[in-house]
């Protein structure tokens, strides 16, 4: 299957913006704690499932000590990441490969950990590509996973024209589901936290510097028109986080040792 690229330019520059320089995600450094709290990395393979351009598998290799592999859909973003890993002299601890949608092209337990921050929100068969995290894990390996979520109530208007707005394809599940993924999968130690209200005072925070103190850097980096489609995409989020419509979770499981 042809994936379609969907991270243009101004979208890249416009998360790095607000999230940090490599960051495509939500929380930026202080999302990897999140995600690592608890797990021993020191020494340990780790796969970072959507990669972007690199920045949490160069925060996981410098400050966690781990050896890192970033996979993903888009090659310009490997290219950006490949570039970067160079750039900081980190290209032999964090290696990039494009991959095609499918299952994955490593052997059963080749990993310690495997990550995943904002990917799986994307991804539409989740069940598939939870049961190939499980397969590629070493016994006592840990899956572990920020993302974007949905509510159990169908999609409003105000949901639909946020998706406009991002002009990114999302196949949102609910905490439950993901719930019901690592389990069905075999995976232990099942945990999963709703972040929304942690995210939902953030996506408002954001905002309010969008239209203040960012704006003319944006539109610097951007150009007008980008600029301000950014605050009115920010705008909408803010509602429907608001309104308990998009939600986030931290989820982990183990493979049993």
């Amino acid at each position: 299957m042809t994936h379609e690229n969907e991270y243009h330019d101004a979208l890249i520059d416009m998360l790095q913006i607000i999230w940090g320089e490599g960051y495509m995600a939500p929380g930026g450094s202080g999302n990897i704690a999140k995600m690592f709290k608890g797990i021993e990395t020191r020494g340990k393979r780790v796969l970072d499932i959507g990669c972007g351009i690199g920045g949490p598998v160069f925060e996981v290799a410098t400050t966690l000590g781990a050896e890192v592999v970033g996979i993903d859909l888009e090659a310009p973003l490997i290219e950006r990441a490949r570039a970067a890993a160079e750039a900081k002299g980190l290209a032999d601890r964090c290696t990039f490969r494009v991959v095609e949608v499918g299952p994955l092209d490593f052997p059963d337990n080749s990993f310690d950990i495997v990550m995943t921050s904002g990917a799986m929100t994307q991804t539409k068969d989740k069940a598939a590509i939870f049961g190939e995290c499980f397969r590629i894990l070493r016994p006592g390996g840990w899956l572990t996973c920020y993302d974007w979520m949905k509510s159990d109530a169908s999609y409003s208007d105000d949901m639909r024209y946020w998706f406009k707005m991002e002009g990114i394809t999302y196949a949102l599940e609910t905490r439950a589901d993901y719930d019901a993924h690592f389990r069905n999968c075999g995976f232990v130690n099942v945990a999963t936290e709703d972040a929304s209200g942690w995210y939902r005072e953030e996506a408002r925070r954001e905002y309010e510097l969008m239209k203040g103190g960012l704006y003319p850097e944006m539109v610097k980096r951007l150009g007008q028109k980008d600029a301000d489609h950014f605050v009115e995409n920010w705008r909408s989020m803010v509602v429907v986080c608001d309104k308990g419509e998009m939600r986030q979770t931290y989820c982990r499981g183990q493979k049993p040792a």
